[in-house]
């Protein structure tokens, strides 16, 4: 059982995004603390803001069961976005950004209400959906050939990279969320498919599950935050040169290139 304290696995954490992937931090946690690793997430949170960058939104990460087998957990976890993450559609990913990048299509949703009540109902959550957009997350991970378990991503803000969100936005009134069909694919070939039933059932119960978390532990989302919420197929490991493409039925289009 591991007993280095929160700021310690931050900091090694936060010097592997300069100088590359390291072990696993889990031995270094109690086992199986889930809690533990959220303070180290929440320790780097206080770092970065503290540093000047900019909290814009959310993710929720293991809401398909496919990325769950895939990464070898079974529950959802979050993570934190910030400005500096963020890229229009259609950009390139910065040369040496990332250290072992994978895409994943998402349902994206942007806020006009504060979501700050103790509890979260689905109503609150619908009547805060200001508009809806198809997204791309660029997943990535300070550990070693992504061996992770639930303590090393939730550690690592969530295996968060960078996240890029479609030009238009729809109406949540206009939208099937959970019949909504999603293709990505890569310099043109299909690569992952997926529908919006993937994330929990709905887009909305994945959010509504990440808008109660928040309030829980004290950063509760607001007005003209964005919510990434999960992935609606399987991950694809990004390979430089290559442009991936993600089409949600309603939503649009939105891309990326390596």
């Amino acid at each position: 059982m591991g007993s280095a304290n929160p700021e310690s696995i931050a900091a090694a954490l936060r010097a592997a995004y300069a100088s590359g992937a390291i072990a696993p931090i889990r031995e270094l946690l109690p086992l199986g603390d889930v809690q533990a690793a959220y303070a180290v997430q929440e320790a780097n949170t206080r770092y970065w803001l503290n540093s000047g960058r900019t909290l814009v939104g959310r993710k929720i990460g293991l809401t398909s069961k496919a990325v769950q087998q895939q990464l070898g957990v079974d529950q959802p976890d979050y993570g934190m976005l910030f400005a500096d993450m963020a890229l229009k559609s259609g950009e390139h990913v910065p040369e040496g950004r990332l250290i072992q990048p994978k895409v994943e299509a998402e349902v994206a949703i942007f806020l006009n209400k504060d979501l700050t009540a103790e509890r979260i109902e689905a109503a609150e959550l619908i009547a805060a959906v200001g508009a809806l957009a198809p997204a791309i997350e660029i997943a990535d991970s300070r550990i070693q050939r992504w061996q992770i378990s639930l303590v090393d991503t939730i550690a690592d803000n969530a295996s968060s990279g960078m996240f890029v969100v479609g030009a238009e936005r729809r109406s949540f009134a206009d939208i099937d969320v959970v019949g909504c069909e999603m293709i990505l694919t890569c310099d043109g070939e299909n690569v992952s498919e997926g529908s919006g039933a993937a994330c929990l059932g709905s887009p909305y119960i994945s959010a509504q599950w990440l808008a109660q978390k928040m309030v829980e532990v004290g950063r509760p989302l607001l007005r003209g935050d964005v919510i990434l919420t999960g992935a609606l197929g399987p991950m694809v490991v990004a390979a430089k040169g290559r442009r991936y493409k993600a089409t949600i039925t309603g939503l649009g289009e939105v891309e990326v290139s390596f």
